[in-house]
């Protein structure tokens, strides 16, 4: 019975039209087919549940965009929000053509509004959706509307007077459907028409709120109104001036994409004070401003105070130029000292060849002896790169390690930045005539990473891991990380899944003595986890950092989170990574946690809010340390600067007492952590930041 419903619905549809301002065909149907397949199904919008749906929807291209077009027109008109955000997946803005008024001058955001349709006016508006251009004013809105209640209550009239004359007959009943059409258009016109009489401007927007974002702006954040009065707001309107009374007025700002309400207003005049108000606009017109909380604010940053300049400006340029000028002076000592060696070298070459060909240190290690090793995992999802023999990659670096390895491998680190220039090193290392165990130490590293790079023909070795892994036979395994884009190959290498590699090495292993390797596949996961939360960068805004140290006899480390170990423990203090110059001055008043609690709550204090976001950052972050407020007293504010890391990102220093930032080999930690944290060299905390905020 449905069946025979749906195609005698069709045939009525492919019937003759005279003069009815209805849908053509083909966007009918499309409409219909869209209703039809929404009938008894969920309302809500999932992608396979879309998906399945708009597989079904076949109309010619030619005519593609006139009939989505129509057709959203008729799912505005029939208030489906289903149908209209089927079409919105499956066909791009431009097919749906949603900004062209039609031809009564209305875009199917005006149906919307005018029907006071809520949910699918913001529909429309959170892709970009307009008003007709025809509505100057006011008055010309209701005048439209006017004319259009005329014309359809006309064109009823007529078609009843001519349905009443001609009896019954096959023309009686296609006049008899426009008839139809035309009287449920008309009910949707006197609906509009009484929507937009009973409508009001809306009240004035809610919780604005005013922020110092850098030394020549500022960023207002604001919510809808509590009420609308039966319109749904399409724009709002920003506006900032030098007095009190906002005349005159220095900018204004007309926000019409409402997916944020957010509007930062810039080329301000640092130091100046900007008063900024925010009103809301429905078809009824703009309602009455709000002020912002504060009323003003300067445009500052906090490196405005006593007009002191950035520590580290420059710094990088001077670097830069130190690196060059130490190029450029070994490329001139390299090449003298080539062309003495050259003939030399011709007469070695083929020996040396045949001897680079069957040396083993050009192979992977298959066991560990005792010694020093360089490992790498490439990794892709749950793959590994092995070697042939469905190894881990490993070369030895030495035979054994000195007493100084630590600070060897905390050097050799800082090689993960600079990975194309091993060779440039190896060759400047190789022409000093120092004979100290440091470098020569290290020239092995750098011939073990070069090694590595030939055998899997990749210059790129990764990140190394924070700490090298040791066992008690005296094997000392120093491990790099990569992640790679996809399956790709490597020289000498192959693709094996992580749990394979582990169940064959545990049938060979020895779990009473584990070797390095075996300490390497048993924590792998946990290696490769942290390899993957070290990437990751802190959203945008302003964070407390807790900086506490502990060192011992070769190396600083500093306590971070396991679950972000490339910044210190830390909350999050506010969106705005910005501090103002009148929130830094008001920091250097501070002398401790204590002042923190007692500042006055006054409602004239201008960094009020500021206060109150940095006492609840200073709470929650003693609580995730582990340490009772009252034990903090103790406890400052780093004053000299604000840590600036990238990306707008920056940290305000929370420090425990001067004898408490470091504590000193056999000292006992007087706060203990929940677990969670993670004892980090500061060196390799120092890359993690170098490696996500740069």
């Amino acid at each position: 019975l449905k069946m025979m419903q749906q195609m005698h619905n069709l045939s009525l549809l492919q019937t003759k039209k005279n003069s009815v301002p209805s849908s053509p065909n083909a966007a009918k149907r499309l409409y219909r087919n869209l209703s039809e397949k929404l009938k008894g199904s969920h309302t809500s919008f999932d992608e396979a549940y879309f998906r399945a749906r708009s597989d079904r929807l076949s109309l010619r291209k030619t005519s593609m965009n006139f009939q989505c077009n129509e057709a959203m027109f008729e799912a505005v008109e029939q208030q489906d929000l289903d149908a209209v955000q089927i079409l919105l997946y499956q066909y791009t803005l431009e097919e749906l053509d949603l900004n062209t008024p039609n031809s009564e001058g209305l875009t199917p955001l005006d149906i919307a509004i005018l029907t006071n349709n809520v949910p699918i006016a913001r529909t429309l508006l959170h892709v970009g959706a307009k008003e007709s251009p025809h509505f100057v004013n006011m008055e010309s809105r209701s005048v439209h509307l006017s004319t259009l209640v005329q014309e359809a209550q006309q064109r009823v009239t007529e078609l009843s007077a001519q349905v009443m004359n001609e009896g019954l007959g096959t023309d009686n009943t296609e006049k008899e459907k426009q008839l139809k059409a035309w009287e449920w258009r008309y009910r949707l016109y006197k609906r509009m028409k009484a929507g937009y009489e009973h409508a009001r401007a809306p009240e004035a927007p809610t919780n604005v709120c005013l922020m110092v974002t850098s030394s020549t702006s500022l960023t207002v954040t604001f919510q809808e109104p509590l009420s609308v009065n039966s319109a749904v707001v399409t724009k709002y309107k920003v506006e900032w001036s030098s007095s009190e009374d906002f005349s005159p007025l220095v900018g204004e700002i007309i926000m019409d994409n409402l997916q944020s309400l957010r509007c930062t207003i810039t080329g301000l005049r640092t130091g100046q004070r900007y008063y900024v108000h925010v009103s809301a606009y429905n078809m009824r017109g703009w309602g009455p401003p709000r002020k912002s909380i504060p009323e003003y604010a300067s445009p500052s940053n906090w490196k405005d105070c006593s007009g002191r300049e950035p520590r580290h400006r420059g710094h990088t340029e001077a670097l830069e130029r130190l690196l060059q000028q130490v190029r450029a002076a070994h490329q001139h000592y390299n090449c003298r000292e080539s062309s003495k060696l050259q003939n030399a070298g011709r007469k070695q070459s083929v020996s040396r060849s045949l001897k680079h060909l069957f040396h083993s240190s050009n192979k992977f290690v298959k066991t560990l002896k005792r010694g020093l090793y360089l490992s790498v995992i490439f990794f892709y999802k749950d793959n590994l790169i092995v070697t042939n023999e469905d190894q881990i990659p490993i070369v030895e670096i030495d035979d054994s390690h000195s007493s100084s390895v630590m600070q060897d491998f905390l050097w050799f680190t800082k090689l993960s930045c600079m990975w194309d220039d091993i060779r440039w090193l190896r060759q400047n290392m190789s022409i000093s005539t120092s004979s100290s165990t440091a470098l020569q130490a290290r020239q092995k590293m750098l011939s073990a990473a070069a090694q590595l790079q030939n055998l899997l023909g990749t210059h790129n070795l990764g990140r190394v891991y924070y700490e090298p892994i040791k066992d008690r036979h005296g094997n000392m395994l120093i491990v790099t990380i990569r992640e790679v884009e996809s399956l790709y190959s490597f020289f000498n290498g192959k693709w094996m899944q992580v749990s394979k590699l582990q169940s064959q090495r545990k049938s060979l292993s020895t779990p009473e003595e584990p070797t390095a390797l075996d300490i390497l596949l048993i924590t792998i996961q946990d290696i490769l986890s942290y390899h993957k939360r070290s990437q990751q960068r802190l959203p945008p805004g302003l964070y407390l950092g807790y900086l506490k140290l502990c060192s011992s006899v070769d190396q600083i480390k500093v306590l971070v989170l396991q679950k972000l170990p490339n910044v210190l423990c830390h909350v999050k203090i506010r969106d705005n990574s910005n501090v103002s110059k009148d929130e830094w001055e008001w920091i250097q008043t501070l002398s401790g946690s204590e002042s923190v609690e007692s500042m006055d709550h006054t409602s004239d204090c201008p960094t009020q809010l500021f206060l109150y976001e940095l006492q609840m950052a200073v709470k929650a972050l003693l609580k995730q340390i582990n340490l009772p407020l009252h034990q903090a007293k103790h406890f400052r504010l780093y004053t000299q600067e604000v840590l600036e890391l990238g990306h707008n990102v920056s940290f305000l220093l929370l420090l425990p007492a001067s004898d408490d930032v470091c504590t000193a080999p056999g000292q006992n930690n007087p706060y203990t952590p929940h677990s969670g944290f993670l004892n980090l060299p500061l060196q390799m905390f120092e890359l993690g930041i170098v490696a996500c905020f740069t």
